[in-house]
């Protein structure tokens, strides 16, 4: 019988340790489980609990908490988007789909097929990896110009990332340089703009349907340049007419608005500066755009872009496909830019940063007062054309002129000459007219030389993956390249050991004055493999862990300044009420 003014409560064998209460259940007394415990167990684990933290555990800890302050930030959304906290839950629908053998297939022979490639996919209901460009349905007309360049069938990257582009799907692409993700994002938005112009013609004053923006103004024309070959080749296969706008600083923005009010745009590449000073004068409107790619985009959302991205983004009406395309893309951009994307598919060939097994990288060192010599005899290592970079401009020109004395057909590129003058120097090189090309990093990022052999890195530069870009400048569509690098002690110790560990990864010769390093990564190896993080995950640099990364602190004082100009001009202007 219930006890008077208790309901009866159903027990399970669970509640009752298998259907036997015990004394002190029955008079409603909570059984302390440490009784049910021997005396040496509870030793033990308190030993456990008050163990002191080792270094590695400390470390760890502080690594976490420093990547969790880096990656705090505010999504990349519009202004408006984040003010009402706007949100998409699904990729855009473009109707494509994949043929019918291919939805057939199971999910583990998908895999199969990128297991086979070094394909590494992440992200929900993955689209299958295609192996030739006609199952992805282009047109005739394209697939023609693809066999004229000799592309027979699609890079890793491109059987994975293209269908998903195709399908709607949101993308973080990552890919050594030179696989072609040029064309991963290209023609999924000419057939994007080829779709909106059948249904709806674009007319006068309207128009991107798509855009793409890089960090360069080399890099942009070379996109623009391919967009508008791919363009022109169905307009002769029968297609309606597709327009394209180059925006780009150092050309008369004047021109470049008329084409829009004139005829109407269905794509554009632009560099983010003249990108928002269009869209800032109503130059250009993002009324009908649905499809935005960022090439480089390691780049274009670190930090002293970001805001202007964000900008960018404002001008849209409502939702976009969004693309993130790069060589070398660190955790902290990974997990920033997966705040803006819907449903993302992450596609990953070879690790982030990593170097292509393709180049041959040689290391010599070489004083400060021996470089311009030595260069010339490098230079005779394999035929022109051949890349020399240069960290600042400075040191561009003077090799420049160097070169000239002794005969060699040499231009130059950095950032403080004319438009006219770098398009030149870029167009003689690339029509063989030249034979030395020397360039700043303004000519590493994405730009594909035909037929470089030889990339020579007069000195190191700052950082490792400016590195990585700058000789992936060789070694391109499955031929063989060598990159030769100069250093001596005027490099810091932090880029030498970034750059041994990227000689280990890819089985290179490491010279000796590398290996006499004090190399601190030895001892945190077993950390390393604990982590899951193979060196610094803010840079990618494999020798040092975020604890002691120099770009880190550089754009951390950087950041600081920023702040501090930034109080200091509402200070003397009146207070924060007089900057608004």
């Amino acid at each position: 019988m219930a006890r008077l003014g208790r309901a009866p409560q159903p027990t399970s064998s669970a509640d009752t340790g298998g259907g036997h209460s015990t004394d002190d259940e029955k008079g409603g007394r909570e059984v302390n489980p440490r009784q049910k415990e021997s005396l040496l167990i509870q030793k033990a684990k308190q030993m456990q609990e008050n163990a002191p933290e080792t270094e590695q555990e400390r470390q760890m800890k502080e690594e976490a908490e420093i990547m969790r302050q880096v990656t705090q930030k505010a999504a990349l959304k519009t202004y408006k988007e984040l003010a009402k906290d706007i949100s998409y839950s699904r990729s855009i629908n473009t109707g494509w789909r994949p043929p019918l053998k291919y939805r057939l297939m199971s999910d583990d022979e998908h895999q199969k097929v990128r297991d086979q490639f070094y394909i590494i996919c992440e992200g929900h209901q993955l689209p299958p990896p295609i192996p030739n460009f006609a199952d992805m349905k282009f047109p005739p007309a394209v697939l023609a110009v693809l066999e004229t360049k000799g592309i027979k069938r699609p890079t890793p990257i491109q059987m994975q990332a293209t269908p998903a582009i195709l399908a709607g799907r949101d993308i973080i692409g990552i890919a050594f340089t030179g696989s072609g993700k040029t064309l991963v994002f290209s023609l999924p938005m000419i057939m994007a703009a080829l779709q909106e112009e059948v249904r709806m013609p674009v007319q006068r004053g309207e128009g991107p349907v798509g855009i793409v923006i890089c960090p360069s103004r080399e890099l942009a024309r070379q996109t623009y340049d391919i967009v508008v070959e791919y363009s022109e080749a169905l307009k002769q296969g029968g297609a309606p007419e597709l327009r394209s706008l180059l925006a780009i600083g150092g050309v008369d923005m004047k021109a470049q608005a008329d084409q829009i009010r004139n005829s109407g745009i269905h794509m554009v590449v632009a560099t983010p500066g003249r990108l928002k000073d269009m869209l800032t004068k109503r130059r250009m409107t993002f009324d009908i755009c649905r499809y935005l790619c960022l090439d480089e985009a390691d780049r274009m959302v670190d930090l002293g872009f970001e805001e202007d991205i964000r900008e960018v983004l404002s001008f849209f009406k409502g939702q976009r496909q969004m693309l993130m395309f790069s060589a070398t893309m660190p955790a902290k951009i990974k997990s920033f830019a997966e705040s803006a994307l819907v449903d993302p598919v992450t596609v990953n060939v070879g690790r982030a940063g990593a170097t292509n097994l393709d180049i041959i990288q040689e290391v010599e060192y070489v004083k400060e007062e021996a470089k311009l010599v030595y260069l010339l005899d490098c230079l005779q290592k394999t035929a022109p054309p051949v890349l020399v970079f240069a960290e600042n401009k400075k040191d561009v020109d003077t090799i420049h002129e160097f070169l000239l004395v002794k005969g060699v057909e040499a231009v130059a590129v950095h950032g403080s000459k004319d438009q006219e003058e770098r398009e030149w120097a870029i167009s003689s090189f690339k029509a063989g007219q030249k034979d030395v090309l020397i360039a700043t990093d303004v000519a590493s990022k994405g730009l594909d030389f035909e037929g470089i052999q030889h990339v020579i890195n007069y000195d190191m530069p700052e950082e490792i993956e400016n590195y990585v870009h700058r000789i992936g400048r060789t070694g391109r569509k499955g031929k063989t390249g060598i990159a030769t690098s100069f250093i001596n002690k005027n490099q810091s110790e932090h880029i030498l050991l970034d750059l041994k560990h990227l000689l280990r990864e890819a089985k290179q010769r490491i010279p000796p004055v590398l290996q006499a390093l004090h190399d601190p990564m030895d001892e945190l190896a077993e950390m390393e493999a604990i982590s899951g993080t193979k060196g610094c995950a803010y840079c990618g640099g494999l020798g040092h862990r975020v604890t002691d990364c120099p770009k880190l602190r550089a754009d951390t004082r950087e950041q600081s300044k920023k702040q501090q100009d930034r109080f200091g001009n509402n200070s003397s202007s009146g207070g924060f009420g007089a900057e608004m």
